[in-house]
This record gives structure tokens, sequence and C-alpha cells, in this order.
């Protein structure tokens, strides 16, 4: 494991946190490549649960170093309250690192995100509304210059960037949306607060991984989000404003991409999504429903209730071929204990044709209906087994078939929310 990357296989929330976890036993390094606090990973440990939005999941092991590198954006009070939480909890920050290069997330980030999400009316697009686009926006845009983690550090530097984003945003605070002009004073005021308690952290984060991956570390490299959600190889408009996929890893740190070994790609036993955007094998009724409340189906962020369906091997098979998957870990076997058959989608039919990846128009993907190929359930408890040999004969046979439509082996099975129940075949 001298690099491994892993990367949800779907629209993001599919388990990604409990198999860094897993894999931040044996690693030096775990880094968070991208995105902010938009993503939620959940890890259960023992009779502790920790929901993380910012702080990469490895944070559990003492021995590991954590990091949030370059491609992050930083919302630096909700990094505040995560590390006083976990501090709460006995989880020592003592060994996470923020990337001084990484853009902060300011109120008026998080406030355009919301007044331009409900401009968009029926178009919403699903944003969590927590300032990440717009902070994307800015650190793409250059001109007023955007403002860095390293910037926190210097009140006069701070103040300065902030005075010129104001001068770009307050016009169309005002004359756009119909609000009142923001003040310096009530966008930094809050974030100085919070500098003090995590201006240590703060470093240069590319040469620190540098000197970790020439050292011979074993580095674990963690998404937010999924493949499905990149901005570039996502359902557009319906993404989010990073790049998830595993190639993301290498812009979002610094590496280069003969550094990573192995992608794990992470994926549910079904198919989940957040928001707005097509979903070629969503089920609406009851199906669905039963999906949602096993598999305890709300976003871990927002709390909003996720749109459930079945197993789209289309989808995972599209994401494998762009993230040069090496193994496959299977999420949540456990919800579909309850069926007695569980259909997988092997293929989609949209305007006369068959497509065995997803089509890159965003008309024709909308249009496609899945074609369904019926395998048998296992209808009983499958909670407690830990090898492969103890899983039913019928789940063997749906992640074996599944292992095939894809094209990549298995490399582990949740059967439960915690560490220990993980059937671990190649991680």
């Amino acid at each position: 494991m001298a690099a491994t990357v892993v990367v949800g296989m779907q629209w993001g929330d599919e388990g990604k946190g409990k198999i860094t976890d897993l894999l931040a036993a044996q690693a030096d390094v775990v880094v968070r490549y991208q995105g902010g606090s938009n993503a939620g990973h959940t890890v259960v440990a023992g009779e502790r649960t920790l929901k993380l939005h910012l702080v990469p999941s490895g944070i559990l092991h003492p021995k590991a170093l954590c990091v949030m590198a370059d491609g992050t954006v930083v919302d630096p009070v909700t990094l505040a309250r995560e590390h006083d939480g976990l501090e709460q909890q006995g989880v020592s920050c003592a060994n996470l690192r923020v990337s001084g290069n990484a853009h902060a997330i300011l109120p008026y980030h998080m406030l355009l995100d919301t007044l331009e999400e409900e401009s968009r009316g029926a178009g919403q697009i699903g944003t969590t509304r927590r300032g990440i686009g717009p902070a994307y926006c800015d650190k793409t845009a250059r001109v007023p210059q955007g403002v860095r983690m390293w910037d926190l550090l210097d009140e006069a530097a701070l103040r300065e960037r902030v005075e010129a984003q104001l001068a770009v945003k307050n016009p169309l605070l005002q004359h756009v949306y119909g609000r009142e002009p923001l003040q310096v004073d009530e966008v930094i005021a809050p974030v100085l607060e919070v500098v003090p308690r995590i201006a240590d952290h703060i470093t240069d984060t590319r040469v620190l991984l540098y000197e970790q991956m020439t050292g011979g570390a074993r580095m674990v490299f963690e998404g937010a989000q999924g493949t499905f959600l990149d901005l570039d190889y996502g359902t557009y408009p319906y993404v989010t404003s990073s790049h998830p996929v595993a190639g993301g890893a290498c812009l979002g740190t610094g590496l280069g991409p003969r550094s990573i070994e192995r992608v794990i790609g992470v994926c549910k036993a079904y198919t989940t999504r957040v928001g707005a955007g097509p979903f070629p094998t969503e089920q609406p009724g009851p199906d669905g429903d039963l999906i949602r409340e096993r598999g305890h189906e709300y976003g871990t962020t927002t709390g909003r209730p996720r749109r459930c369906g079945w197993l789209d091997a289309v989808m995972l098979r599209t994401a494998a071929a762009l993230n040069s998957a090496t193994g496959l870990a299977v999420m949540l076997l456990d919800v579909l204990n309850d069926f007695e058959t569980v259909p997988v989608c092997v293929a989609y039919e949209a305007e006369g044709r068959r497509y065995e990846c997803v089509p890159g128009r965003d008309a024709t993907y909308a249009a496609c209906r899945p074609v369904y190929e019926e395998l048998p359930g296992w209808t009983q408890p499958i909670a407690d087994c830990r090898r492969w040999e103890d899983l039913p004969d019928n789940a063997r046979r749906y992640l074996d078939r599944m292992s095939e439509l894809v094209g990549v082996p298995i490399a582990a099975v949740s059967v439960g929310p915690s560490r220990e129940q993980t059937v671990v075949l190649d991680l």
C-alpha cells in the first residue's frame, strides 16, 4: 500500500469513510484531496460514531498524518468546530495538517451559494449551500485574488483580500439580489475568532507530502463526493465544483500520477443520489422507501433524504474506466437482505440504441431507461459474516456478477456499519 486512492464510484455517500478508516490503520499518511464541508464521511469504531465533514477519515489513527491538501476548500469556522468536537470526544487532532494554499470559504460564499440556488427556482441543482461552488469560482477567477488559508495568519492580508472581494460581491448582492452590502469586519470577525485554534495546523502540504512520498510512506488519498459528481465527468450541471475522480488526487496534492499504485472504487450494493439530476434506476415507490429506511439514507451533511434505487452496473463500469479502479469495495450489502429478488441494471436503452457505458450527452442520459437482470436474493441476515465463505450463496453470486459486469475484482464487502463488519479480500 505505497499509495492508494479511495474514490466514490457513484453520486457520493458510498461509504468511503469506512474504507479510508480501515486502510488508515496501516497508513502513514491520509490525504483529503478535494472538496469541502459539503461532504460527510461517517466512521463507526466500537461505540463511537464520528461524522466528519473536513478532517480526513484517518483521524482516529494517531500514527497517521492527516492532511487537507491544496485542492480542498476550507470553511475555517467549520474546521474549528469539527476540531474542537473531535478533541472533546478524546480524538487528538495533533496529527492534522491543512494546506496554506487551500482556499478559504467565507460568509459571503455561503450567502451567494444560497441566493444563487434560490434564484434558479425549479431548476435548482441541489447544492448544499455550504459555499463550495462560489469559493472554487473565486479560486479560478483569480481576480480579485481569492482568500487562501495562509491569509488567515495575517490579519492585514486577510482584510485586504476581503475588501477586494466585497468590492465585486456587494454590487451583486445589492443590485441582483436586493440584499444589504456586507462589511469587512462582519466577514472577518468570525474567522479571526477561530484562527488561534487552527493556525498551528496550516502548513505547506505539497512539500510535506513530497517528503513523505520520497521517504517511502504508505499513503491513502481520500476523495469526497463521487465520480458522477465530478465537474468534468459527472452528470453536469448536477455536479460539484472539483474533481472527485482518482486523477483529482494528483491535481489536489501536487504529487504525480506515477505515485498512485492502487485505486479502490467504493460503491453501495444499490444506488443513491442526493438532489436533482437524472437517475435511471431510481425506485420512487416501496422498494426505494425500504432501501432508504434500512440503509438510513439521509445526508450526513444536510440530513436530506436520498433518492434510492437498484444497482447501476453501467455507472460502475464507466467509473471503473474513468478511475482505473483496481478493486471494488461494496458497501451496505446488508441493506438488501429483505428482497426476494435483486434487479441489476446491465445496460441502458435510449433513442433506439443500447448503451453499455454512461453516454456523455446529458439529453441522451436523461432519456436512458435501464435494462435489468434479475438475481435471486438471500433473505437472511449477514451482519456476522467475516469471511467470503460466510456469505450466503446468493449474496456471493450477486457480488460475483457485479464484479463481472464492472470488470474489477471485489476488494472488500461491508455487512454492517462498524469496522469489524467487513469482509476483507484485498485491501
